[in-house]
């Protein structure tokens, strides 16, 4: 990965984005936030999985009043630093509760929908100057799904009288880029500091989000949050969304990350965090959770096993981690393989912490585990699971032991 770029550092409650600090992943309740106790409790499930810092909608009176209510149950349980989500009406909620001003610890501003002809200029100073007044900072997000039609369409008019006019599609982008700096330069004469902005410019198209990031790295030091907006459900969502993530990331763009993954009737909303983490641990970015390496299996691998002692194992991680994660220090950076056949399985469980080679089609029934690069054991029998978490155990114990 390239050196990252440089830019302010912005402090949310603690937590530091930019500048040198680790790169922070970010999600969003989907609860109704007047609701304050679902929502609270939303709040840290997001932030048990690895969520450092969560955006709420504030959308009406209900939501405002519901925001320290919110905190305070948070609060009780751990620090997790709340984001006020604000569209059209922000002005007026941030005025008139200013136990929510106070509650948040950072302002989201769509520009595009601050207000309206002669009202924007007057209703964005309003809410920057809320964050003046208490010591707020502020994410100027920019959204080509309610772009500052204005801006958009001055843009057009004067693409139109040039010679050899660009396409729609490139003058989109560049109001996209101009309305984010410009936005983020009239906070600035306000009189928020640089280093109390964050730039958000989204699209939900990868090529076009890796243009207009590279655009806004190239010419602002703010820091900046990535991600692809209405990425869509499943498989497309996350494969859309790690796609644009991981070129931006891997030439150094972004400090802080959130995956905009549209979940199914009844998943877990935890899943666009658990994204983040996976697309952090696998560029060598930061590391959330132990890695399983498992092989895709083949006609030699004819047993399933392989398959239910990966899942099997994979679950005995995220289980375990709850309270590793206290007691052992950097067991997060562990690495265990579980392979299904003599081809591939020593080599590649030598290379991991800890590994298990099982038999293939045709092969004597024993299992070798290797730790640290070398053969230790051999299992056998019917309980080869059992006995390998017991040796992962005692390997996790003995290496990561903070004493």
């Amino acid at each position: 990965m390239k050196n990252r770029h440089l830019t302010h550092q912005v402090d949310v409650a603690g937590v530091k984005i930019g500048g040198d600090a680790p790169i922070i992943v970010q999600s969003m309740t989907n609860t109704e936030t007047a609701d304050y106790r679902a929502t609270a409790a939303q709040i840290l499930e997001l932030a048990e999985v690895g969520s450092e810092i969560v955006r709420i909608t504030v959308n009406n009176n209900e939501a405002a009043k519901a925001v320290a209510k919110i905190k305070e149950l948070v609060e009780k349980k751990r620090k997790v630093p709340l984001v006020g989500c604000f569209h059209y009406n922000g002005h007026q909620l941030l005025r008139d509760f200013p136990e929510c001003a106070i509650a948040l610890d950072k302002y989201r501003i769509n520009p595009g929908n601050v207000g309206f002809g002669a009202k924007r200029d007057k209703h964005f100073e309003m809410m920057i100057e809320s964050a003046l007044k208490h010591d707020k900072p502020i994410r100027i997000g920019v959204n080509w799904g309610s772009l500052d039609q204005d801006l958009a369409t001055k843009l057009m008019d004067d693409n139109s009288k040039l010679a050899s006019p660009k396409s729609a599609e490139e003058i989109m982008l560049k109001a996209i880029v101009q309305s984010a700096l410009i936005s983020a330069e009239k906070a600035e004469e306000i009189g928020l500091a640089a280093n109390k902005v964050v730039l958000s410019a989204k699209v939900s198209r990868v090529q076009e989000l890796v243009l207009v990031y590279r655009e806004l790295a190239a010419r602002s030091n703010y820091v900046l949050h990535l991600g692809l907006t209405e990425a869509g459900i499943g498989l497309k969502g996350v494969v859309a969304i790690s796609s644009a993530l991981s070129i931006l990331l891997q030439e150094g763009i972004g400090d802080t990350i959130r995956a905009s993954l549209t979940p199914r009737v009844d998943e877990p909303r935890t899943q666009e965090v658990a994204l983040c983490c996976e697309i952090l641990q696998v560029l060598g970015i930061k590391a959330f959770n132990p890695q399983v390496s498992a092989c895709p299996g083949c006609g030699r691998t004819s047993s399933t096993y392989f398959q239910k002692l990966t899942d099997d194992i994979q679950n005995f991680l995220q289980v375990a981690m709850k309270k590793w994660r206290t007691d052992y220090k950097e067991v997060e950076n562990l690495k265990v393989a579980v392979m299904g056949c003599i081809v591939n399985g020593p080599g590649e469980s030598k290379h991991a912490d800890i590994g298990i080679s099982l038999p293939g089609s045709g092969e004597s029934p024993i299992a070798p585990v290797f730790i640290d690069g070398e053969k230790t054991y051999t299992l056998r029998g019917n309980n080869i699971a059992e006995e390998f978490k017991q040796i992962l155990m005692e390997y996790v114990e003995r290496r990561f032991s903070k004493s």
